[in-house]
């Protein structure tokens, strides 16, 4: 057993996962298995080193903040602001304090610098603007939706004044209210002057792509791609508003199966522009149904971004999850013999990419047992999906960051 599974790992090298995938995908998905750990960002980090040099790839997507993101982008394709600034107002999620997040963005404006606009890389948040507490206002989605539209189209074809939204969106403070994630009375998504912004964003949305031939005259394609982003942001913001004011049983199967929408939305998007990486938690590439308990909730399941994108792109999305054997600092021990993280651990060297298909093959009917872990924050691999994957990163210990 262990032969065979040694004979399907290989270094981790961008050339040895390509040799895994049917064609080069326009999404080449890497998966990891907790948030916060430097050591899998590095990997990352030189695996898009390699696609970029190797392959062409000229795109990272991260699970962060969309609109934030763009400030990332504008750093690293024209040198917009300093390090330190992007690194304070580019990330959700706190990810900007993590050095190898630092360093991909420091990789990428060193790349950059000096090269034509068609060579440069991109980057992309491609979550929403959602953190686990609280969902953002969709002020700014709507507003520079809104500016972008009247500085360019007739005024007698805007479904509203810029002061009508302002009225009715209010404060801030009344959409970013974390009392809501819990207690839907909280919310405001389902308040009149909500429900009157839904139907103005699509208004908005619907003009943007009816006007889109005179506004790519109009305007750089750059530009429409940002416009069309907000476009996303504020209808699925104000959707996501909308069902934390619900009250069925449905609530959070719903919440967590518009965040995923989004990303999937917003991954198609980024994949119009050409190869990319994106990275993420396995549990928003996979392409079987995602997961997840949270507080005294029954099991919520949904289809993930990956799997959204994954149907609508064929062999053009490629799914690679990562897996690991210990985080000590996290009480994440020697993982036991019979799971699959066990086997993987008990070969030679420290990381491998393996043939998920090839490793379910030789594991034969029976599967090994699945790994618990005993810290919330880590998802062990599901033996009964190995196959579902074009690829799995094993790497042996994360050291603390």
């Amino acid at each position: 057993m262990a032969t065979d599974i040694k004979d399907t790992a290989h270094a981790v090298e961008a050339a040895a996962v390509m040799r895994l995938l049917p064609v080069r995908p326009r999404l080449l998905a890497l998966g990891e298995p907790t948030h916060g750990e430097d050591t899998l960002l590095d990997l990352r980090n030189e695996l898009f080193r390699q696609l970029v040099e190797q392959e062409g790839y000229r795109t990272i997507a991260i699970e962060s903040d969309c609109m934030m993101g763009l400030v990332v982008d504008d750093h690293v394709t024209s040198g917009t602001g300093t390090l330190d600034e992007v690194m304070e107002h580019g990330f959700g999620h706190g990810w900007g304090t993590s050095a190898a997040n630092r360093e991909l963005v420091r990789w990428m404006r060193a790349y950059n610098d000096g090269r034509p606009a068609s060579e440069r890389l991109r980057f992309a948040g491609f979550d929403g603007p959602l953190e686990i507490t609280a969902a953002a206002s969709p002020r700014q989605a709507l507003t520079t939706l809104h500016g972008y539209l009247a500085a360019r189209v007739d005024a007698d074809l805007l479904p509203c004044t810029a002061k009508t939204l302002d009225r009715l969106l209010g404060t801030d403070d009344r959409w970013t209210n974390p009392a809501a994630m819990t207690d839907p009375s909280q919310s405001v998504g389902q308040s009149a002057e909500a429900r009157e912004l839904r139907l103005l964003a699509d208004d908005l949305v619907a003009l943007l792509d009816a006007q889109t031939p005179h506004l790519l005259a109009a305007t750089s394609r750059d530009d429409w791609d940002r416009a069309r982003l907000y476009g996303r942001t504020a209808t699925g913001l104000l959707r996501y508003h909308y069902w934390m004011a619900d009250t069925s049983a449905a609530r959070m199967t719903r919440l967590v199966s518009v965040r995923d929408q989004m990303m999937a939305h917003n991954l198609l998007a980024v994949s119009a522009r050409g190869p990319a990486l994106v990275h993420a938690h396995n549990s928003h590439l996979m392409r079987e149904k995602s997961t997840m308990r949270m507080w005294d909730q029954p099991l919520l399941e949904w289809w993930s971004a990956g799997a959204i994108v994954s149907a609508h792109l064929g062999e053009e999305y490629a799914f690679v999850a990562t897996a690991l054997g210990t985080i000590r600092h996290r009480g994440v021990d020697t993982p036991p013999p019979d799971t699959v993280e066990g086997l993987l651990y008990a070969l030679p060297k420290d990381r491998y990419v393996i043939d998920g298909a090839r490793l379910a093959t030789a594991l034969g009917d029976t599967r090994p047992a699945p790994r618990v872990s005993p810290w919330f924050g880590y998802s062990p691999l599901d033996p009964a999906h190995l196959a579902d994957s074009d690829g799995i990163v094993f790497v042996k210990d994360v050291p603390q960051s």
